[in-house]
């Protein structure tokens, strides 16, 4: 097995969620690449050693800059706040290293192409983008019937993602800038489900017929004083939106939905079965066989973490039933891409930044179609 030096780039939230794949990884998958965690970067040097120490970094440094002059370097991930995507992802590409970047791509569509753009140039370099969900089995298997024809044509998908982390209680954070996040529950959580209905279906959106955004908390105190900040982005944002097949589809993102707290779900309806899932019940999904009839029809309920029936990624963990959590869709991707960084086949489809342009070109439209209350058709939108 190969070794491949990793750069992080970003240590807090995902930062820990990645460097934990990362120690990880490597006690559960037999792999063709094996990472080392060589150098991580972050603003504040006294934060930064605290951070490697505790995950195990090697070398710490406050410009990004030096991953890219480090010939040693192979990958780098990229898990800072949106706006800061795509200078260090696009220079990290002319340097000729892989590049993993947190979702969504990017803060505004315009770097959002600049980065698929980049990726295009650089033919020997391979992207990836962290849409963890995916990796969770349920999900995974939910792709792989819809693949196989078990739910036939795609009529309907909902898909929703409801918080409650975001009311007034809460102080002004990078996520409510506009100028850094360019939106809020929309670009956070919609990108997710936007992306999950992409992968599930296998299908694209083709026009946004309509869209709703709302900021209800619109000032937040600045953290450890009693001044306000305006609050720039969306608390809430649904859309309705025509399928590539056909079909139709709802989106709603909310950071204002109590008590939800991490409910991140899609049901799709066919014309010969349906599937749903909700990631507070992440190890579930439940599946519909229409030709069962209206007898013995209804939903069955699969606990997918059984290795002898084949479900993704099951049998590098625990026995059927010792159930996985949020990490493990992080360890999951991670795994994948260190197989195809070694020549091999992921389980299942990684997302790279044509694939999640193609994502952030659906949420551009939805942002367009709210402010301007119209129908957005995707093929207007580049």
């Amino acid at each position: 097995m190969k070794s491949i030096q990793v750069g992080l780039i970003g240590t807090k939230f995902m930062g820990r969620a990645h460097s934990n794949a990362l120690a990880q990884v490597g006690h559960f998958f037999d792999l063709p690449r094996v990472p080392v965690m060589q150098i991580a970067v972050g603003r504040n040097t006294k934060e930064l050693a605290s951070f490697a120490a505790r995950w195990g970094w090697r070398q710490i440094t406050t410009r990004w800059q030096d991953l890219a002059e480090d010939d040693e370097l192979g990958l780098i991930d990229v898990a800072t706040p949106n706006d800061v995507h795509a200078e260090p992802a696009i220079a990290m590409l002319e340097a000729g290293k892989h590049v993993a970047c947190e979702k969504p791509l990017a803060g505004t569509l315009k770097d959002a192409r600049a980065m698929r753009d980049a990726a295009k140039r650089a033919k020997r370099s391979k992207t990836f983008v962290w849409f963890n969900y995916r990796r969770c089995p349920a999900v995974a298997l939910a792709h792989q019937l819809v693949a196989e024809g078990r739910i036939g044509r795609v009529y309907h998908v909902r898909a929703t993602y409801l918080q409650s982390w975001g009311g007034p209680a809460t102080p002004m954070l990078w996520r409510f800038d506009k100028g850094v996040a360019g939106s809020g529950a929309h670009g956070d959580l919609n990108a997710h489900i936007v992306d999950m209905c992409r992968f599930v279906t296998g299908e694209e959106l083709t026009e946004i017929h309509g869209a709703v955004a709302r900021t209800f908390v619109n000032e937040r105190t600045l953290p450890g004083t009693k001044k306000k900040a305006k609050s720039t982005v969306d608390d809430a944002l649904l859309f309705l939106a025509s399928l590539s097949g056909g079909g139709v589809a709802s989106f709603e993102a909310s950071r204002l939905a109590a008590p939800h707290q991490n409910a991140n779900s899609l049901e799709a309806n066919g014309s010969k079965g349906s599937l749903r899932f909700d990631f507070e019940d992440m190890n579930l999904l439940h599946f519909h066989d229409a030709a069962r009839g209206p007898r013995e029809g209804g939903w069955t309920r699969i606990v997918c973490t059984s290795s002898a029936g084949k479900h993704p990624y099951a049998g590098n963990w625990w026995p059927d039933a010792h159930v996985l959590g949020y990490e493990h869709g992080f360890v999951n991707m991670l795994a994948d891409v260190l197989r195809v960084l070694g020549g091999e086949k992921p389980v299942v489809p990684l997302p790279d930044f044509e694939d999640a342009y193609q994502t952030q070109r659906v949420l551009e439209a939805a942002l367009i179609s709210a402010k301007e209350r119209c129908a957005i058709q995707l093929s207007a939108v580049k």
